[in-house]
């Protein structure tokens, strides 16, 4: 899929400034995001987190302007010094414009004064860029956010399309991503359109434990960046209720409240527990208030203890963060929970420093909520003797995003903690009419031929699934009446562990008019990207174009590479050049060139000959 001109020079500004904003949240660590910029304690390591930028052309749909001054000033808030971090954008190539490096004064006027990229990158190269990103050693963790709007689409001289595509994504799916996973690098991904291959960047942050979602505007581009780096970086949280109240205890340190708002909302006013109204131009003694045109950010040092109230507009994704002498921890927790799949939950609380006693009455329990912060499932944690709390959370019923919340909570105490999930099917299954069948694919990593039995049931009639590779099955259909939709009622017998349980799948509406019985979250990533054929019509494959319709392409290609090779200067020239040379289409055009350069000299020859011998015939 070719890619237009990258047009306005705003849209891509917003990416940049996007890519800056998701560092500094990052880079604020585990300390949250109220802290002063400290040098980190000896011996700790910081993870990198190295943003992958698509700068393609499609990039320019996003409007320029609506988030780029809350992404700047949200930079220079939360940045804070020592942390490690780099940009990386591409396009049909990889640059580096903000190498990897500590973050410091020279680092951060490097990134403020970044100018926007205003090359013709007509194709996506999604391959190397993560693998440029993920090159060289990290501090701590290594975490690539890749932000796309595309698929993969390589540039035509490299090889007969769509084969070269095909063959990237499926070295990323199978290579790649285990490569990252084995190194102890984590992908998450935010699509910005339908038009991303979604089943793709579902694959790798699943593969690498990371997180995968979809943006449909640039309004949901910030709490996306911001559950992201929630799940690299938690920090603690007071429960922040519908109308804007909030408790501080006396064991806070430091509070930071990042409010979320419309640009033309009223002024945001904080009312602390004397009753005393506080605003920007007068906020609480040692406070640091900054606003934004989407937000306010407002720092306090030793808050009153006691009830807080917010007044104004409040939007989703807005936070009460925290500091003090308690922490509350969670165990390790996948960013992936699969349907059907209890999920053990532990979680403490711990203190960094001298602090008073715990409270009394203390109590921890976990939920499963949905992104509207309705809650699937609640259950509460059981002490152990050495002061841990562990639970089993029901198995989600419900596929998509989600959010994990641990609340802890004693007298005049709470604690959360807030991390974001992606659930998945923990079988996929897709209606493939044309073969008169049911493909079925394990999402769940543990699942496979030897320990699960897939059944089905269809009017009444028992069905089952035969193995077709180490985690795939498919289940034979009878003839089905194309003019009735029938629901395929689906389960699985799963053995792992020595347990057996039984799993309900999501019922598959079998419709032959349909290419996908169910929709694409419940098909899960795997089967999510692979095209059925309807029943009247073979599954064929899809034609690879012709010599012709290639040498047509390149010759249509060719003024659009040379105008761009131009406004890359020589070194552009030579490194388009290079890259054109590995592919067949460069010798043909090349031959085909210099073919009609010789028969126009010889043509020149042939009438100048003639033209001489006419001037020196005499005449009668």
């Amino acid at each position: 899929m070719q890619r237009g001109n990258p047009g306005a020079r705003g849209a891509v500004r917003l990416v940049w400034l996007m890519a800056l904003c998701l560092i500094g949240l990052g880079a604020s660590s585990s300390h949250a995001q109220d802290q002063d910029r400290t040098e980190p304690r000896a011996g700790q390591e910081q993870d990198d987190v190295r943003a992958v930028v698509d700068v393609s052309g499609s990039m320019k749909s996003h409007d320029p302007d609506r988030l780029a001054e809350s992404a700047m000033g949200l930079l220079v808030s939360l940045l804070p010094e020592s942390a490690s971090a780099g940009v990386w954008t591409f396009g049909e190539r990889v640059d580096n414009p903000l190498p990897l490096g500590r973050v410091e004064a020279g680092w951060r006027e490097r990134a403020l004064s970044l100018p926007p990229s205003r090359r013709d990158q007509q194709y996506t190269d999604i391959e190397a860029a993560l693998r440029q990103a993920a090159n060289g050693e990290a501090n701590g963790g290594l975490h690539l956010i890749l932000m796309t709007d595309g698929v993969i689409d390589l540039p035509p001289g490299r090889g007969d399309k769509p084969a070269i595509d095909r063959a990237s994504r499926r070295r990323i799916v199978e290579e790649l991503a285990p490569e990252l996973a084995a190194q102890g690098v984590t992908v998450h991904a935010i699509a910005f359109s339908d038009e991303a291959d979604l089943a793709l960047i579902e694959r790798l942050a699943q593969r690498t434990g990371g997180l995968a979602t979809r943006v449909d505007s640039a309004e949901g581009l910030m709490g996306a960046f911001l559950d992201i780096f929630e799940r690299i970086f938690p920090a603690d949280r007071l429960p922040l209720d519908d109308d804007g109240g909030f408790v501080v205890d006396q064991g806070v340190d430091r509070l930071s409240a990042l409010i979320f708002h419309d640009p033309e909302a009223e002024p945001l006013t904080l009312i602390g527990p004397d009753g005393t109204r506080y605003r920007a131009d007068s906020a609480p003694e040692g406070a640091n208030w900054q606003v934004e045109p989407r937000f306010d950010l407002v720092r306090i040092p030793e808050p009153e203890a006691g009830q807080w109230r917010l007044e104004g507009p409040v939007d989703d994704g807005s936070r009460i963060s925290i500091s003090g002498p308690w922490r509350l921890r969670i165990g390790s927790l996948p960013a992936t929970l699969y349907r059907g799949f209890p999920v053990p939950v532990e979680a403490w609380l711990e203190a960094e420093r001298e602090a008073p006693p715990l409270p009394g009455n203390l109590t921890l329990e976990v939920s499963l909520a949905l992104p509207d912060g309705e809650a699937q499932s609640t259950v509460t944690l059981t002490a152990d003797d050495q002061g841990r709390f562990q639970g089993e959370l029901p198995a989600p019923a419900l596929t998509g995003n989600a959010q994990l919340v641990v609340r802890a909570s004693g007298d005049g105490f709470t604690r959360q903690r807030r991390q974001a999930v992606n659930v998945l099917p923990s079988i996929g299954a897709v209606h493939d009419p044309a073969g008169g069948r049911v493909v079925l694919a394990a999402e769940h990593p543990r699942l496979n031929r030897d320990n699960t039995e897939i059944r089905g049931a269809l009017a009444g009639e028992a069905l089952e699934a035969e193995p077709v590779g180490e985690t795939r099955w498919t289940m034979a259909l009878p003839e089905l009446d194309p003019d009735l939709r029938q629901p395929l009622t689906l389960s699985a017998r799963v053995t792992l562990d020595g347990e057996t349980r039984e799993l309900s799948l999501p019922r598959l509406m079998l419709n032959p008019d349909a290419r996908v019985g169910i929709a694409g979250v419940d098909a899960g990533p795997t089967l999510s990207a692979e095209r059925f054929g309807d029943a009247g019509e073979a599954a064929a494959p899809e034609a690879e174009p012709s010599l012709a319709d290639r040498l047509v392409e390149g010759v249509n290609d060719l003024p659009a590479r040379l105008r761009l090779a131009w406004q890359e200067g020589w070194p552009g020239l030579v490194e388009r050049v290079r890259g054109w040379s590995q592919g067949p289409m460069f010798w043909i055009l090349l031959v085909l060139t210099i073919g009609l350069v010789m028969l126009r000299l010889l043509w020149r020859h042939t009438s100048r000959s003639a033209s001489t011998r006419e001037r020196r015939d005499p005449h009668v």
